[in-house]
């Protein structure tokens, strides 16, 4: 790895050289953390995350998936400023689930200027084909089972946890830089009726013909082992999925501790069918709720507003992050039963923590099953987030 790389900016709007320098240390990574906040502060659709949250997924001594990846981060500075960063990685379950020569980028954030985008993204397809990779795909930030995807549609809607934030440019210059569209995920914007809409009414009479189903809260007591339940299932309603990667029992351990504070029981329920679990919904309190304001920083009184926010005032927004029907049930009319009986049991469990809007992402653009059962909700498409590819040559 060199220690810098310069690229010339004669059709910059400044007349200082733009250069690309690998991140190193922790000052260097709490740089590239804060740049997002520094460029996209004030646009309505974005709240700065919490660092500390950041730090945990980005430093590759505490964060799992890099048990089986690799991955480089830069950023970019023109003189003494930063003014982008990226990330690129590869992904070694990927590679031998999906075959081919596939590396990824991600973390991509950068001030209005297509020669910073053309100089990051040169230098994350020079890394990855240092490495043997033909082709680059992203963004993942890191893994597909993280944040994914360039905002290209709904730019001032409510800011999400977990979700990324990207103005309108940045897909312009992915676009102009060559990198076409891969696949397009999209997110559900949902207003929590106070009373089941007719296709819950219909199979929650259904259900209550159904003995052998039993619709049920987490246990908290058992909570390890629930959210173990809960992977589980994902990663089986999920694996035939575009590019899908299943969790590891390294990655499923890291997000049961980091969601933990989190967790409601009236927001995580399971289904089992003659007593085997074989359907979840999880739903959080929007994040971004709680920190709006903070500017990613719990000190000195962070902390405090914090806690207030998430556990006396409550927050309105939530979101459901992961969802999931085994798929042998898939397409038959226990699923049906099933699936919807779950999401009532969800709705009356925001009812009731004062959630009155929930979002429902991310949802494959192709994915017509799940996406006929939230429209059938009253669910509405109001974020679109695209995936980009491109030979590396």
């Amino acid at each position: 790895m060199t220690a810098a790389t310069a690229v010339s900016a004669a059709d910059s709007p400044s007349d200082q050289a733009i250069r690309i320098e690998p991140v190193r240390g922790a000052r260097a990574l709490r740089q590239f953390i804060r740049l997002p906040a520094r460029i996209y502060r004030g646009h309505g659709g974005y709240v700065a995350p919490l660092e500390l949250e950041r730090q945990d997924a980005l430093r590759q001594d505490r964060n799992p998936f890099f048990q089986h990846a690799s991955g480089e981060y830069w950023l970019a500075y023109r003189g003494g400023r930063a003014v982008g960063r990226i990330s690129a990685q590869i992904d070694r379950l990927s590679l031998e689930r999906h075959g081919g020569n596939v590396g990824h980028f991600g973390n991509i954030d950068a001030e209005d200027d297509p020669e910073i985008f053309r100089a990051l993204l040169n230098k994350a397809a020079d890394w990855l084909k240092a490495q043997g990779m033909r082709q680059m795909l992203g963004p993942f930030s890191l893994s597909i089972n993280e944040e994914m995807g360039v905002l290209v549609d709904g730019f001032d809607s409510l800011p999400i946890m977990f979700m990324p934030y990207h103005p309108p440019y940045v897909g312009r210059h992915l676009s102009a830089l060559g990198l076409a569209k891969a696949k397009d995920v999209v997110a559900y914007d949902l207003r929590v009726p106070p009373e089941a809409p007719p296709p819950l009414e219909h199979f929650a009479s259904r259900l209550a013909k159904a003995d052998r189903i039993r619709i049920r809260p987490v246990d908290m007591k058992r909570y390890g082992e629930e959210l173990n339940t809960l992977i589980d299932i994902f990663n089986d309603a999920w694996s035939e999925n575009w590019k899908f990667i299943p969790f590891t029992k390294a990655e499923a351990a890291h997000l049961s501790k980091g969601l933990r504070p989190l967790i409601n029981a009236d927001l995580f329920w399971v289904a089992e069918l003659d007593g085997v679990p074989i359907c979840m919904a999880l739903c959080l309190p929007n994040l971004c709720e709680a920190v709006a304001g903070l500017d990613g920083k719990l000190l000195p009184f962070g902390w405090a507003k914090l806690l207030w926010r998430l556990k006396v005032k409550g927050v309105k927004t939530a979101r459901v992050p992961l969802m999931g029907l085994r798929r042998r049930y898939h397409g038959t009319a226990a699923g049906s039963v099933v699936l919807y009986s779950v999401f009532e049991a969800l709705r009356g469990g925001m009812r009731r923590c004062g959630i009155d809007r929930v979002e429902l992402s991310w949802i494959l653009e192709d994915n017509d099953a799940l996406r006929r059962v939230l429209e059938n909700l009253g669910a509405r498409v109001y974020k679109t987030y695209r995936m980009y590819e491109k030979e590396i040559p």
